[in-house]
Order: C-alpha cells, then structure tokens, then sequence
C-alpha cells in the first residue's frame, strides 16, 4: 500500500504543475508610451489629406495564448494631445466644433471579444469618443516577442482602421473636412 502511495505522488505532482502551469499562460503587458503611436487623416475638400497625431497614450493587454477569447486590450487617448503640426488648427480641433476636451479629455477602446486570426486577433470592443460608444471591429497584426533592453519582455501589434466622426456625434464642416477618419495604431507593451 505505502508503495502504491509512493508511486502516485511523483504523477499527482506532475499532474499538479502541469495544471498550475497552464492556467498561468495568460500574460500582462503595460503600452509602453514611447514605442505607441495613435495617427490619422482626414480629407480636407476632398482635394489633400490633413495629417495627426495622438501625443498621449496609455493602455494594458492581457494576451492568453492557449485560449484567446480570454486576451483583452485597453487604450486609453488623451483627447489634448491631439497634434496635427499646426497649433491654431490643434487649438480649433480641441473645442466644442470638434473634440470639446474639456467635456470629452478621452478616447477609450475596451475589447469585449478577441479571437486569434493569421496573423494576429480579431478584436471586438468599446470605442468611445467625444461621449458617444460605438462596437468597432479591426484586425490586429503582430504578437513577435523581444528581449529588448535584457531582462524586458515585449511584444507589439498594429492595426488600420476607418471609423466615421459623424457617428461620434462630432459633426462640424461636414462638407470641408471628410466624415471618414482614417486611423493607424501601433503599439508596443511590456510584460509585468
């Protein structure tokens, strides 16, 4: 009997570990600011492309590689930063006709599904901008890991995408400025 208990407990262990370990596989990541970079155009009288920026950036993401409906990701823009080379323009977009940052300071993505796709994930979430949450769904390419300096895990990812500002109740110019709004994310995170 106390042989059969001896032989059962090195396989109960292996089998505990093995457990344990793969429910650990999800892994946390902090958007590292400096390597993130949030841009757009917009057609202005349909005849040249007004080109910006997002100067403030912050999210997380969990990626779980064994089941990625569990992988999650967050980004969260300040609406200030906005950067478009030409402060008068910067300081027109930041008012009530477009941003209003004083009453809307964020634009936020919360994913509420994520499923892996070549390439990369298929991300579903919240988008949230200028007070009004529509569902946005994009392709999101990347996942390569780098050591990067020694010690620090990362991994990043990219994505284009199209949304209409008019959606967002942001409205002014209509016919000036373009309603499509064409948007590049690219973003870097560093493993907690």
């Amino acid at each position: 009997m106390r042989r059969t208990i001896r032989r059962l407990i090195p396989v109960a262990t292996l089998v505990l570990v093995l457990t344990t370990s793969a429910s650990v596989r999800a892994d946390d990541y902090t958007v590292d600011d400096a390597h993130t970079a949030v841009v757009f155009k917009v057609e202005h009288l349909g005849l040249s492309w007004v080109h910006g920026r997002f100067n403030d950036v912050s999210g997380s993401f969990t990626i779980d590689k064994d089941d990625p409906a569990k992988s999650s990701f967050t980004l969260t823009v300040k609406a200030e930063s906005i950067d478009t080379g030409n402060a008068k323009r910067d300081q027109h977009l930041r008012s009530p006709d477009f941003f209003n940052v004083k009453q809307f300071p964020l634009l936020s993505f919360k994913s509420t599904s994520v499923k892996a796709v070549k390439d990369g994930y298929e991300v579903t979430g919240d988008f949230t901008l200028h007070g009004e949450t529509q569902s946005i769904t994009f392709a999101l390419k990347g996942g390569k890991q780098a050591e990067f300096p020694k010690g620090v895990q990362r991994t990043g990812f990219t994505t284009n995408l199209a949304i209409k500002r008019s959606d967002f109740g942001i409205k002014m110019f209509k016919g000036a400025v373009g309603d499509e709004v064409h948007i590049s994310v690219s973003f870097e995170g560093v493993k907690k």
